[in-house]
């Protein structure tokens, strides 16, 4: 802020009086970039560069009025013309003819910019931003400076005062560009503040290598490389770091980089991810007279906790405070709502009532016995007491007219039970527990009691069973809480058993809570058993919410949406809407988000239970779930069938019996897939088990970019394995294939090649068996590409060739392209570039005919391969900015990140190592947790490369370093060249690695 200060003296003061006549557009000036003015929209004339030199050095005068002799130096210095005087009355007199009347004034022989409104400056609007950013830095909101500096940064359009000359402007644009470096560093700032270390080590790549002697963003570089796990390359940053000042300047890093350095060393855990603050603590709750007692081991909740004692505080002065809790069986309401009572008592100093409401059973406690109750309590005689519950209800409001009590309305039925126990007296609140959501309660502040975080719940098992047992075996302690589904009442009942068997250890219990099928029965100590509190609401659901809640209950998404629940159902959207807010009302269900349902872990094992004795029709259970998979793949099927038109798959898939959902155009379909993955993923897992391998495997193949985004990597697999035993226990061969190929694909675009050549190999064998003609023409296509990346030149062009010929047999124009595609690439292996340009680009017009935006997205990432070797980089480069617009746009994060590696190496080829740097890191970044260890060394291989073009030898170092580890895992030939580049550069290890 001080640099910029010293180019305006003053802030911008507001003008008392327009500046434009009335109707006309406010003038707005620019001097971060061009100097330009413009009235509206409209860009006015500003003259020659010394005219525009006149109107910044006005500009920047803030009003002040600055004389010719001022303005003679500041455009000419010590060299003015002789008729410089002349020239200067001129520029002021043209520039008055552009400007509002007024604007312009002269004055004491001198000249000034006057009358301008807020905003009209951008370097004034900048300041204000920057100001509101420091605020919000010392407030304790990083998210919202940070934000703040990028809205101060968007203003700068190019070098500040570009095309202005004159020794004024050129220093005024130093301070103004040194200011702009600060910012970004500010804002730097408050992103490593806000975690987002992995996100902007590309960016301060970039910076570092513009502007190589600046310490403090080198300082944030280490630190971010730090907090993304890459210790040695912070330490080798320092390193080039020190040598450079020592052979530049002459100087050592300054002690803020040297400290941070010894800090990186030493490990301190100071400089691990800031933790957002701690939340302020509950203010001292009251104790009410007539509540149970509270149970001493209370545990979790600190948030409901807070959030409803500000709620019972805000009484005093209302006329009365309501909250509502609600929230499955066993998540500990009462206890809760017992507890923060006690922690109230002191803001209700004239009483407190309590009555269990005894809502989930057949006969709730009627109003009028309560009110009695109450009044008693509060000192009313018999006699005085009214017989109707209207008049008892108005004595109640009465008695209490004037008192601060508190109301604790424990397991209400519903809002109709509630109201005439409401005090409605100012100072008064009432505190209701309910299983079901009291949404129609006017006034009341509605809580959703969540079950304990992990933490809180093992704290609670820890306090029943003791921390010595505990500590022993923590991991047994986390699973116990898990099974649990941590639900206090779940945790409690676990625990006392516990407790009270002093020869069990944790993971004797752990063991016998890992049976689901036995979990319910295990959940039970005394009275206390958590199947009996489930099965009081259950009993209470109408047949039709009873029905839906046992078979939705048999899905194991984490959660389900509601045209998926209405297929498993075989009703109507509308009705099952219905049904679900039904169950959502009586907390049997949760609403995820709108339009998605999911059960608590506990209540699903109940449901399924309740499905096994209650579900008459035979064979219903497995219907619901048939439907399930049904929606599922014919939904799928609509969605492969958008995103790549006229694929010859979907001929090939399993009919399904019911519709699935139709899509206006892509993007929704999209949408869809991603929302639906862990859905659909875990139904055709479930149909590994009920003996519909064959469409699941189908689903598989129809739902291929959620494996080829890298999104659900480990999720697909997982249910892919599960289909291929289940294929091989059945000896069904055409599933069998079709999910070997699944695999094989899978494993490719990871980087495990000898998995995928086996998986593809054998997905041949059997589709030839079984006739099978689409996973063999896919088989052969992976096979050549499995082949090319094992650098088995010969096989691979046999494999693709083959595939071409197959699909072009087949009238698969889509497989033919993309094996077209392939085999370019072998042909760019082998020296034969312009075969591979030309091979590309008949499968990019394939492509490109049919409407398939990704396939031909993957068609000009390998052009742009090609275009490189044969030297057109530029063409290269414009290949892959187009596919990297429809992967991000296809949400596809591995080729997304693919193209950006490539983009590296394209910029590598121009000799733009700075950007070959940055787009390394964003692959780096985008590539986290997927693609595989393979690519992430390659990447990192030519990001070793960009870096020791830039000088920055520690760095390239350890991330070859890094490369060659990953290689030699893999026992990859890649690890040869990286050897050799390291042994080039033998000194650089050696001093990288001190």
């Amino acid at each position: 802020m001080d640099v910029v200060r010293q180019v305006l003296e003053h802030r911008p003061v507001a003008s008392s009086g327009s500046a434009a006549p009335e109707g006309v557009a406010a003038l707005r000036f620019s001097v971060l970039g061009p100097v330009r003015v413009w009235r509206g929209t409209e860009a006015l004339p500003t003259g020659s560069p010394q005219q525009r030199g006149l109107l910044t050095a006005l500009l920047l005068r803030d009003g002040s009025t600055a004389t010719a002799a001022e303005l003679i130096d500041a455009l000419w210095g010590d060299e003015p013309p002789s008729q410089g005087l002349a020239a200067v009355r001129t520029y002021a007199s043209r520039l008055r003819k552009i400007l509002d009347p007024g604007v312009l004034v002269s004055e004491s022989g001198g000249y000034a910019i006057r009358g301008l409104p807020d905003g009209s400056l951008d370097l004034t609007v900048a300041l204000d931003l920057v100001d509101l950013a420091e605020r919000a830095r010392a407030d304790g909101e990083p998210g919202r400076a940070r934000d703040l500096l990028r809205e101060a940064l968007a203003l700068w359009d190019g070098e500040s005062l570009s095309g202005v000359p004159g020794p004024y402007a050129e220093s005024q644009r130093g301070r103004l560009e040194e200011w702009r470096l600060q910012l970004i560093e500010f804002r730097l700032d408050m992103e490593l503040v806000q975690g987002h270390h992995a996100e902007v080590v590309s960016e301060l790549t970039s910076l570092t290598a513009a502007h190589p002697l600046r310490e403090r963003l080198r300082e944030l570089l280490m630190l971010a490389l730090y907090r993304s796990g890459r210790q040695a390359e912070a330490l080798a940053v320092y390193a080039d770091t020190r040598r450079l000042l020592a052979d530049e300047l002459g100087v050592d890093p300054r002690p803020e980089l040297t400290e941070l350095q010894h800090r990186i060393l030493r490990a301190d855990p100071t400089l691990a991810e800031p933790a957002a603050p701690e939340p302020a603590s509950p203010v001292v709750p009251v104790r009410p007279a007539q509540l149970p007692a509270t149970v001493p081991d209370f545990t979790g909740h600190a948030a409901c906790v807070e959030e409803l004692g500000e709620v019972l505080a805000s009484a005093n002065g209302r006329v009365m405070a309501v909250a509502a809790l609600s929230g499955i069986a066993g998540v500990g309401k009462t206890t809760l709502a017992v507890h923060v009572a006690h922690r109230a008592r002191r803001e209700f100093p004239d009483g407190q009532l309590y009555i269990d409401l005894q809502g989930p059973q057949a006969r709730g406690a009627e109003p009028g016995t309560v009110l009695g109750s109450f009044l008693r309590a509060l000192g009313t005689p018999d006699a005085a007491i009214p017989d109707s519950l209207e008049d008892r209800a108005a004595l109640y409001r009465s008695v209490l007219n004037g008192r601060r009590v508190l109301v604790l309305l424990d397991n209400a039925r519903d809002a109709a039970q509630v109201r005439p126990l409401l005090p409605g007296a100012e100072g008064c609140a009432a505190l209701i527990t309910s299983r079901g959501n009291l949404g129609d309660l006017a006034g009341a502040h509605l809580v959703d009691v969540d079950v304990l975080s992990p933490a809180e719940a093992l704290r609670l098992f820890t306090r029943i069973v003791g921390s010595e047992r505990v500590a022993r075996e923590r991991t047994a302690a986390l699973d116990v809480v898990a099974a649990c589904g941590f639900l206090p009442l779940a945790i409690r009942i676990a625990a006392a058993r516990m407790a009270v068997r002093r020869t069990w250890t944790v993971s004797v219990l752990a063991a016998k809570l890992a049976d689901e099928r036995r979990r319910l029965d295990e959940l039970q100590a005394g009275d206390l058993a958590v199947k009996a509190v489930f099965e009081v609401v259950y009993g209470q659901l109408e047949p039709a919410q009873a029905r839906a809640f046992r078979l939705l209950g048999l899905a194991d998404g984490p959660d389900i949406s509601l045209s998926a629940a209405a297929s498993v159902l075989g009703r109507s959207e509308d009705d099952t809407e219905e049904l679900l807010e039904a169950l959502v009302d009586t907390s049997m269900v949760e609403s995820a988000a709108p339009g998605r349902y999911r059960y608590h872990d506990l209540l699903r094992l109940y449901a399924r239970g309740c499905a096994e004795r209650d579900e008459e029709a035979p064979g219903e259970r497995a219907a619901a779930l048939s439907r399930l998979l049904d929606f599922y793949l014919a939904t799928a099927v609509g969605v492969y069938a958008l995103e790549r038109p006229g694929d010859r798959l979907i001929e090939h898939l399993a009919p399904t019996e019911g519709d699935g959902l139709v899509f206006a155009d892509r993007s929704e379909a999209r949408d869809w897939l991603f929302g639906e993955a862990r859905g659909l993923l875990s139904a055709a897992r479930q149909a590994a088990r009920t003996g519909e391998s064959r469409k699941a495997a189908d689903l598989l193949l129809a739902v291929r970019d959620l494996a080829e985004s890298g999104s659900e990597f480990t999720r697909y697999e997982s249910v892919a394995t599960a289909l291929l035993d289940a294929a091989v226990a059945a000896g069904d061969e055409r599933t069998e294939g079709r999910v070997r190929a699944a695999l094989a694909h899978l494993y490719l675009l990871v980087g495990r090649f000898r998995e995928a050549d086996h998986e593809a190999g054998e997905a041949v064998r059997l589709g030839g068996a079984t006739g099978d003609s689409w996973t063999t023409g896919d088989a052969l296509n992976s096979r050549g590409v499995i082949a090319l990346y094992q650098n088995r030149h010969g096989d691979a062009e046999a494999h693709l060739s083959r595939a071409v010929e197959y699909f072009r047999a087949l009238g698969d124009r889509p497989g033919e392209a993309a094996a077209l595609v392939n085999l370019s690439r072998v042909h760019l292996a082998t020296g034969r570039t312009a075969s591979a340009i030309a091979l590309t680009r008949r499968g990019i017009d394939i492509h490109d005919a049919m409407g398939s935006a990704l396939r031909g997205a993957n068609g000009r990432y390998a052009l742009a391969l090609a275009l490189t070797r044969s030297g057109e980089l530029d063409a290269a480069r414009a290949c892959l900015h187009e596919a990297l617009d429809v992967f991000r746009d296809s949400r596809q994060r591995l080729w997304e990140g693919m193209g950006l590696f490539r983009l590296a190496e394209v910029d590598l080829a121009a000799r733009h190592f700075a950007k070959a740097a940055a787009h390394a890191e964003e692959a780096l970044v985008t590539l986290d947790g997927i693609g595989g260890e393979w690519r992430r060394g390659t990447v990192l291989t030519v990001l070793g490369h960009a870096l020791s073009e830039l000088g920055q030898t520690g760095r390239a170092v350890a991330s070859w370093n890094e490369a060659l580890d990953i290689y030699e895992r893999l026992n990859a030939a890649e690890a040869e060249t990286v050897r050799a580049l390291l042994l080039e550069r033998q000194p650089c290890r050696t001093h990288g690695g001190a």
